[in-house]
């Protein structure tokens, strides 16, 4: 299972990758291998502004529909619309083209709430 360094984590399995005051979302490969066969995203937040913790879109697998929620307050920017045509990459490649939103971070103090890589690890492994 992938848990790249570069990345912060939540404690509900999103991922987060900063770079100034955007970043990118999506699901941990923890998350997605749970989950199952991704068949749908849907994110219906862009352009909304939206507190650390609060449901900005769902996944839905094929037994299941999962809440994602934002691990970082900020204003939803895009969703990546080729999931609409292509929900597997959540799968294939959670950490790459699986990306679900781009944001513009509000308060980047929400960010030293994050885990680190060996932190995330150890949540998962005790779960």
């Amino acid at each position: 299972m992938k848990i790249p360094d570069n990345l912060k984590y939540s404690k509900d399995h999103e991922w987060v990758r900063v770079e100034n005051d955007v970043a990118w979302i999506g699901i941990t490969d923890y998350a997605q291998r749970e989950l199952g066969d991704i068949v749908f995203v849907e994110v219906e937040t862009v352009g909304e502004t939206l507190d650390a913790g609060e449901i900005f879109g769902t996944v839905e697998a094929v037994k299941t529909v999962s809440d994602l929620f934002m691990p970082v307050s900020s204003e939803v920017l895009e969703f990546n619309e080729s999931l609409n045509d292509n929900p597997e990459m959540v799968n294939k490649d959670p950490y790459g083209d699986g990306w679900i939103i781009k944001v513009k971070i509000n308060n980047a103090d929400d960010i030293s709430n994050l885990l680190p890589a060996a932190e995330y690890e150890q949540l998962i492994s005790s779960n």
